[in-house]
């Protein structure tokens, strides 16, 4: 038998069980670790400014190929808290990445020794396992435990931390005969999809709600084969988004009190059957449940069983992962169109994009300084259907999702649920190294650009060029609106008047010197008509200096972005002028009718 250190068996696990790329920080607690990685070689590593920026490119990392896991590493104490948030997000989206910890050694974790920290208690409720080890034999069975959680059922992350002295000690291990375990998923039965197919072929104008299990399953193409089988209009969820083209005559636009289109709320309250299928039922997409139920039946199709009836109960629920129930949809699908027997829907999916070419928003304003619209406008212009879009949360990712188009899975890349400002740097990042062929766009507004604004130098030393769109009004814009309804205004402003950037006016931040100052490029936008050239001369410089390209729009200081503020998605207040000519949307994915 091969004996190494506990550290070296648990890199030689990462490298069998597919991890080729980590990011982290290293520190005292965890150096035996770094150093069986060095010595080991075959994982490339990144090294965050961070360490909550590793968890965040280690999230963006999985959540750009099918089967990617992104690794974390950290030193104990703070670097371990420092990555919950990134925990919390990718256990909010069903995202698997591995963190992984240095601690101090096991004889004085108890003993208040320095950055001794119980992380394993901590880091409990945010992901599927958390672990110290405090026995160096346990380490490869722990490692394989990890993998097998992380990927069974619905996917998540998982934290091992790991003693000082339980990295050094050497153990019995034989990565040559070393097998991931079998992962677990349930499956449908036959009988389950006959049923729910005989309830949606019972109903008039069905709608299939696509969420982000059918992206983690890998599964889209069979969502969409399945949606053409029946004729059934698809609603993305907004962690479901580009799982069929927005430009398909299926695609219905999305639902949502915020990230959501005219036409795809006034064609769901229309509809009278909702498949759902790999979806939460997230507040920000049903609103008021009343009023998203009425009038309607439910089968809920998930790969976690206790997700189904959680937020409210399905006329009928199916546990299973998404990809084994839509290959049994689009089998039983089949027979049935060949016997004749599947309904006519083409009137009804007529009528949905019929709703898409009427009921649009407007996009394009000349204004100085800039409306946000239009940079949605140019960035539809200047970026195609391959770009890979990354963004987390406030005004600009729900305008960016009202108004730009995604055509592929995998290419709207967010943090759905927890949302954390600062996610969009590292998450962009993660995003870039995992695919650096591809054209990566981030999108921010500019708190979340200054949250951690310090992981651009990540990309200027790592050689990872993306194109980062920043929309600067200096305000907290999501909060100063939310903040209407109880008529303040209060603790929301970023501007002031910087001394070494005066022609800023109150815009305050220098964006433009921080970034360059990073090791990365900069470009300052205050005319709209300047979009296009700016898209144009970012994607010139990120290829040739690879590095980080940052276009700032200086927006005007308020502008309030259509969404309701009565929790009801009937009641969606548009709160700028909507589209009524073609040249109001000229990127829209159909031209306006009227």
């Amino acid at each position: 038998m091969a004996r190494m250190t506990a550290a070296r068996a648990a890199v030689e696990i990462l490298k069998r069980e597919g991890v080729t790329d980590a990011f982290g920080v290293p520190g005292a607690a965890i150096n035996p670790f770094y150093a069986a990685l060095k010595a080991s070689g075959g994982v490339n590593h990144t090294l965050a400014r961070h360490v909550e920026g590793a968890s965040h490119m280690a999230e963006g990392y999985t959540r750009t190929h099918p089967g990617n896991i992104g690794a974390c590493i950290g030193t104990s104490g703070p670097a371990g808290t420092d990555m919950i948030t990134g925990l919390y997000s990718a256990i909010g989206d069903s995202i698997p990445i591995l963190c992984i910890t240095g601690q101090a050694p096991t004889a004085v974790i108890h003993k208040e020794d320095f950055q001794a920290v119980d992380i394993a208690s901590i880091a409990k409720p945010v992901t599927k396992m958390a672990v110290t080890v405090l026995e160096a034999a346990q380490v490869p069975g722990v490692f394989q435990q990890a993998f097998h959680l992380m990927r069974s059922g619905r996917p998540g992350p998982v934290l091992i931390d790991l003693p000082i002295d339980v990295q050094m000690t050497e153990i019995e291990f034989d990565p040559e005969t070393y097998e991931p375990l079998p992962v677990y998923r349930p499956v449908a039965s036959r009988a389950q999809i006959e049923k729910a197919i005989g309830l949606l072929n019972q109903s008039e104008r069905p709608l299939i709600v696509a969420g982000g299990g059918v992206i983690n399953a890998d599964a889209a193409d069979l969502l969409v084969e399945f949606a053409e089988l029946t004729g059934t209009p698809v609603v993305p969820t907004l962690m479901g988004w580009g799982l069929l083209p927005d430009d398909h005559e299926l695609n219905a636009g999305m639902v949502g009190l915020q990230t959501s289109h005219r036409y795809g709320n006034a064609t769901f309250l229309e509809s009278d059957f909702v498949l759902g299928i790999g979806n939460r039922w997230a507040n920000r997409h049903t609103g008021k449940l009343d009023v998203y139920t009425a009038g309607r039946k439910f089968v809920h199709v998930d790969v976690e069983p206790t997700q189904i009836g959680k937020i409210f109960a399905p006329d009928y629920g199916i546990a299973s992962d998404a990809k084994a129930a839509l290959e049994l949809f689009v089998e039983v699908a089949k027979e049935l169109k060949a016997a004749g027997k599947l309904p006519d829907r083409s009137q009804w999916a007529a009528s949905a994009q019929e709703r898409k070419a009427t009921l649009q928003r407007r996009t394009h304003f000349d204004d100085i300084p800039i409306k946000p619209q239009r940079v949605y406008e140019e960035m539809n212009k200047a970026f195609g259907p391959e770009t890979r879009y990354v963004s987390t949360i406030g005004l600009s990712q729900i305008a960016g999702a009202q108004m730009l188009h995604v055509y592929r899975p995998r290419h709207w890349i967010n943090c759905g649920q927890a949302g954390p400002l600062g996610w969009t740097v590292p998450a962009a990042l993660g995003v870039a190294k995992a695919d650096p062929e591809a054209q990566v766009v981030a999108l921010s507004g500019d708190y979340d650009f200054q949250f951690m604004i310090e992981e651009l130098a990540v990309g200027a030393q790592h050689k990872i060029p993306y194109v980062h769109v920043l929309v600067n009004n200096s305000y907290l814009g999501l909060i100063r609106q939310a903040q209407r309804g109880f008529d303040m205004d209060f603790q929301v402003k970023l501007e002031f008047e910087n001394i070494n950037s005066p022609e800023l006016g109150v815009y305050g931040v220098d964006h433009v010197k921080v970034a360059e100052g990073l090791g990365c490029k900069a470009i300052r936008v205050t005319d709209p008509n300047e979009l296009g050239a700016a898209f144009e001369q970012a994607k010139k410089l990120a290829a040739e200096h690879q590095v980080p390209v940052v276009v700032e729009a200086i927006l005007e200081r308020v502008t309030n972005i259509s969404m309701s503020g009565t929790n009801d998605i009937s009641n969606v207040v548009e709160f700028e002028e909507v589209a009524t000519e073609p040249g109001h949307a000229p990127t829209a994915v159909k031209t306006l009718k009227v």
